[in-house]
């Protein structure tokens, strides 16, 4: 199956993300967001990733200008994805949310369309018993920042049939992306071993250990990770780590998913990392 026509649900950070990348690679995006605010913000955000890209020398300065002319946004789902190939929701954690849209995805889109969600723990088998098309819903969880990162994880639910999870195996390599093939297990793979050292960091903040910069620096140095633990979470944002980790707790059953209470507490006040100016650091 040729995949050409893409729609993004959601323009949050990983949404614009995706939108991106797709159109950089030829596709036709159509980015959909209840807010008219949010979808221009997501355009900043991809002009100005773009930039960056054209002044890194990754893309030539043409590619930026093709790259925006194929992609159009709309407050409009039903319209939009009318005649799409693929629609990849990127909505906030929270079944509940992730449910409706695939309720109108399952409504609005082609016979044939692929159903994708860009979850980071949420069960797609789930998600996909909302819908009357369970065999073309599929978890294609792309990591942030998704024009940088090259891993995709790619989950099939219990239903999920071989051609969907193969188009999708073939879009991500298109995509100039490494695709992962896991089964749907509570935060996957990458969350279920992630947010478990990203709660423990926040543990030993919170019981007096360390300073988040002598956290981060253990991690960074000691075991070479390119980015501390605590930096890492203020880059996904708190608010989405509590809630994964909620899911985890709940899915699983285990104690060692417990979010820490600090981690609450910060997402109780606003502090939500990059995006609000302040988590485990202060950002301008």
């Amino acid at each position: 199956m040729s995949i050409g026509r893409i729609a993004v649900v959601g323009a949050g950070t990983m949404g614009n993300g995706i939108a991106h990348v797709a159109a950089l690679h030829g596709k036709s995006v159509t980015l959909i967001d209840v807010d008219p605010a949010a979808l221009e913000r997501a355009l900043a955000s991809i002009d100005k990733n773009l930039g960056r890209q054209v002044a890194k020398g990754v893309i030539e300065a043409s590619a930026k200008a093709e790259t925006l002319s194929r992609i159009e946004t709309t407050t409009d789902l039903a319209s939009a994805v009318a005649g799409v190939e693929l629609a990849v929701e990127a909505a906030p954690e929270r079944v509940e949310l992730k449910r409706s849209i695939f309720e109108a995805l399952d409504s609005a889109a082609p016979a044939g369309a692929i159903l994708a969600s860009n979850t980071s723990s949420i069960s797609i088998t789930e998600i996909a018993a909302c819908t009357k098309r369970p065999e073309v819903v599929i978890g294609m969880h792309f990591m942030n920042p998704v024009p940088v990162m090259q891993l995709v994880e790619v989950i099939r639910g219990l239903a999920t049939d071989d051609a969907t999870t193969r188009a999708v195996l073939d879009l991500a390599a298109e995509l100039g992306k490494t695709a992962v093939e896991v089964n749907d297990s509570p935060g996957f793979v990458s969350n279920r071993v992630l947010l478990p050292m990203i709660n423990e960091a926040i543990f030993a903040l919170m019981e007096g250990v360390a300073e988040p910069e002598a956290i981060d620096t253990v991690m960074k140095l000691g075991m070479n990770h390119p980015m501390g633990p605590l930096t890492l979470a203020d880059l996904i944002g708190l608010d989405t780590c509590l809630s994964i980790l909620e899911v985890l707790h709940r899915e699983i059953g285990d104690d060692r998913y417990r979010p820490c209470p600090l981690l609450r507490k910060y997402v109780a006040a606003g502090w939500l990392g990059r995006k609000a100016g302040r988590g485990f650091y202060t950002y301008e």
